[in-house]
């Protein structure tokens, strides 16, 4: 059986494809009900506690929000490492720092469970068509084992190396991206001053060196439109994601200046009210 942990908007079309290509039962833990009931249509199981899905599951995905919550679910009361069986899988496909998944690591190898690095990465889309990329940090006989259900979800599943790296380059992933939106944020900014169409400058820009990911879809499919909806990748995510960089930058003593203009840049967002909204909101901070 599977256990999922943590149905949100990432989480629940993962959940949706291990339930519906895995051929095993999938049962979900999630303090939101709404969800819950939404994937029974799919056939899983609501479970009532974190106990339950480690007591029934060999395998156990994890979609949380941040380092907290995936603590308190891993070694906290009633938690997995008192409850799983050794042999058993762990697989956190959320955002968390380097220095916690080489603790979680740490502390399952000791009771003999295998706990995997995955997070994944691109859009909200991609997880309902199930093209995801995952990166993952662990054994190679671990990895082995894991793939096939990852490739349930994704379409890219790609062992980074030992525990910690999969979190290491996912955190360095968003950075990048974070920066390269506020490159846009910047532009986009100068093309409406001068009174270009913003849309069209966007297009432009695309068939040159300046085209990116971030360019095809942060900026043309929310920025140039000025929309940014809540339940997607929030300026609230995105600080946290950026704290787990300057741990890197710390641990390395590597100064990362990109870093600190866009984590002024999604503050500022902050400050201006915008939390729950759609991080690339940092347009209207310039």
């Amino acid at each position: 059986m599977i256990g999922f942990i943590g149905v949100g908007v990432m989480g629940e079309p993962i959940c949706r494809h291990l339930a519906s290509k895995s051929g095993q039962q999938v049962i979900a833990y999630d303090v939101t009900r709404a969800p819950l009931e939404r994937l029974a249509a799919h056939g899983v199981k609501a479970a009532e506690s974190v106990r339950e899905v480690a007591e029934h599951c060999e395998t156990v995905f994890l979609s949380l929000p941040g380092a907290k919550e995936v603590k308190e679910v891993c070694v906290g009361q009633a938690s997995l490492l008192i409850h799983m069986k050794p042999s058993h899988y762990v697989i956190d496909l959320g955002t968390t720092s380097l220095a916690v998944a080489r603790d979680l690591a740490a502390r399952f190898q000791a009771r003999g469970i295998n706990f995997i690095d995955a997070p994944v990465a691109r859009t909200r889309v991609a997880a309902e068509e199930g093209k995801l990329l995952v990166m993952v940090g662990c054994k190679d006989t671990v990895f082995a084992r894991v793939k096939p259900l990852l490739e349930h979800f994704a379409t890219d599943v790609v062992r980074c190396g030992v525990p910690g790296a999969g979190q290491a380059l996912k955190i360095l992933n968003n950075m990048i991206l974070f920066q390269n939106v506020a490159a846009l944020a910047e532009a986009l900014a100068v093309i409406r001053k001068l009174g270009l169409d913003p849309q069209k400058a966007m297009e432009v820009l695309s068939k040159g060196s300046a085209d990116s990911f971030a360019l095809r879809n942060h900026a043309m499919k929310a920025m140039v439109p000025n929309t940014f909806p809540e339940r997607a990748f929030s300026v609230e995510y995105a600080l946290k994601d950026t704290a787990y960089a300057l741990e890197l930058s710390r641990m390395t003593r590597i100064e990362l200046t990109g870093l600190a203009n866009a984590k002024a840049l999604l503050e500022k967002a902050a400050a201006a009210g915008h939390t729950t909204e759609y991080f690339p909101v940092i347009a209207k901070m310039i």
